[in-house]
């Protein structure tokens, strides 16, 4: 597999396959959603956007990165949310990084969103659908984020060698950037648990694939037998 890792800015084509990475925190707060029972998630471009969503669909939960703002029902924790019921619930989505990355890839035939927690599930559905050429959205930090670029790396090589160890890239993602500041509690609405979940190899059994429908770019999970 011929493998890619660009940051947002270095996006200058549409790619036929697209993995957007954000460990630290979206795709993992997007996963858990999903295992609390949320039906989808809806990427929203801005704040602005994501509250006129909930104005117009209020039993929608609109969630976004930093701490509690009037219009929002939760933040974006893995830890905070994975408590709360969302069955059949729409997730309205709106972070720094993780959802800009895949509004930024919305017109490639496949968008993939993961972490973590979803790497074997997406690596499966890359093998399912013989990609060739995948080019991985490494979106923290303008594509310095090393525990997504190290998430990336390594479901780029489970694609094709499944025993690979994850060891070494769940360490970098352990000691990221992103990780001592959750762990020191810099990064507004945030839990002490945040970076165990973020670095949960594995924890759910699908992958999450983000597609349009209507004027919506909604993300869904994707089981994976």
């Amino acid at each position: 597999m011929d493998a890619r890792f660009l940051a947002i800015p270095d996006l200058v084509d549409t790619p036929p396959v697209a993995v957007v990475i954000d460990v630290m925190r979206a795709y993992t707060v997007a996963a858990w959603a999903f295992a609390q029972g949320a039906e989808k998630i809806v990427l929203a471009e801005s704040l602005d956007d994501a509250l006129a969503l909930k104005a117009r669909h209020p039993d929608w939960v609109a969630l976004k990165d930093g701490p509690p703002a009037p219009g929002f029902d939760a933040v974006n924790s893995p830890a905070m949310l994975r408590s709360v019921d969302l069955g059949g619930r729409t997730v309205v989505q709106k972070t720094t990084a993780g959802t800009v990355g895949a509004l930024a890839v919305k017109d490639a035939p496949l968008v993939l969103c993961a972490g973590f927690v979803v790497a074997e599930a997406t690596a499966r559905l890359l093998r399912e659908r013989g990609s060739d050429r995948v080019t991985f959205v490494v979106t923290g930090e303008d594509g310095r984020a090393d525990e997504d670029l190290a998430c990336a790396q390594y479901i780029a090589r489970r694609v094709t060698e499944a025993d690979t160890d994850a060891a070494e890239f769940l360490r970098r993602g352990a000691e990221s950037r992103a990780a001592a500041e959750l762990a020191e509690g810099v990064r507004r609405g945030s839990h002490p648990d945040d970076v165990a979940l973020c670095l949960e190899l594995d924890r759910f059994p699908f992958a999450m694939v983000a597609t349009w429908e209507g004027s919506l770019m909604v993300l869904r999970p994707h089981a994976m037998p």
